[in-house]
């Protein structure tokens, strides 16, 4: 009894092209380019059994992407749909999801956990995670936000970021701000220096000297910082810091600082001291907005370190 005949592939100039160019592709996926090569050599004129053998595949494969090419061309060698398992959760069963994480909360606890949403609904742990990622639901995080009261808000901001980017000319722009509560401590023994072989080393333990506080000023365009630490926090120390910066500044420019509205920035006697010097300019951020002044995370950081020009 004679087998079935094998379908002719007969290729068009472009489908030849394209499905060369498939073959050469170094991202092209796996299982079409081997799909194009089946009917390469099939429009070559080779059986299927010695096509099969050449790509290592089985000869029934070959036949169904010969059948498909022949009936649908180059379409008919993409992946059909599959749509996969119906699904199993219900829109009334994820919106009540998505109502406990936003309007409940726990008996036991703060906040929603995955584990704890999915023994209260009867959801797996993982269809809950599904859930949450899908609507973009975070019930553990938690974010800070303050409104600024200030009648001149907008003023106040336009006039702080037109100082960061576009300054007056030859004018120096510095952020002043204090650091205050700073831990004062020191290791109890000299650090080790690193030797071959060895790391740098020095006790965990330490000891306290109480605690001091950083004043400093950042110099927007040029990121150096004047401080110097102190005992206490009171308007006679910020007072020192800005004779302190004024004796360091080039004589002729005019200085413009940024600071917030703390309380020892306005005493009379900082304000006749400011009075004094025409070519001394300062900005006040808005009420709980000091946020906007760029000294406060430098100055920080740089007083854990010490990396500051004292």
């Amino acid at each position: 009894m004679a087998g079935r005949v094998a379908d002719m592939v007969v290729l068009s100039g472009d489908e030849r092209r394209f499905l060369e160019g498939q073959v050469r592709r170094h991202k092209a996926p796996r299982s079409l380019s081997d799909r194009c090569r089946m009917i390469l050599l099939c429009a070559e004129g080779l059986p299927g059994k010695e096509v099969a053998v050449r790509l290592g595949v089985h000869e029934h494969t070959v036949g169904k992407w010969r059948r498909r090419f022949v009936r649908d061309r180059i379409e008919g060698l993409t992946d059909e749909y599959r749509p996969g398992r119906p699904r199993t959760v219900s829109d009334a069963q994820m919106a009540e999801v998505i109502e406990r994480t936003l309007n409940t909360m726990p008996k036991d606890a703060t906040h929603w956990s995955i584990r704890s949403m999915a023994a209260a609904t009867g959801l797996s742990h993982t269809t809950i995670r599904r859930i949450w990622n899908a609507f973009g639901l975070q019930p553990h995080r938690s974010e800070t936000f303050k409104l600024s009261t200030d009648p001149l808000f907008v003023d106040k901001v336009q006039d702080i970021a037109g100082l960061y980017l576009s300054p007056p000319n030859r004018a120096i722009v510095l952020c002043v701000d204090e650091k205050s509560q700073i831990r004062a401590l020191d290791r109890e023994q000299p650090v080790l220096p690193m030797a071959p072989g060895v790391a740098e080393r020095r006790t965990h333990t330490c000891i306290r000297h109480g605690t001091t506080s950083l004043f400093a000023a950042l110099d927007i365009a040029t990121g150096a910082v004047i401080g110097k630490c102190y005992k206490r926090h009171r308007a006679t120390e910020f007072l020192d810091v800005l004779k302190r910066i004024d004796r360091q500044m080039p004589k002729g420019p005019d200085v413009h600082i940024i600071t917030d509205n703390y309380a020892t920035h306005k005493t009379p006697k900082v304000k006749a001291w400011l009075a004094r010097r025409p070519h001394w300019h300062v900005h006040f951020t808005p009420t709980s907005a000091s946020w906007i002044n760029q000294g406060q995370d430098p100055l920080i950081s740089r007083s854990q370190s010490g990396g500051f020009v004292s």
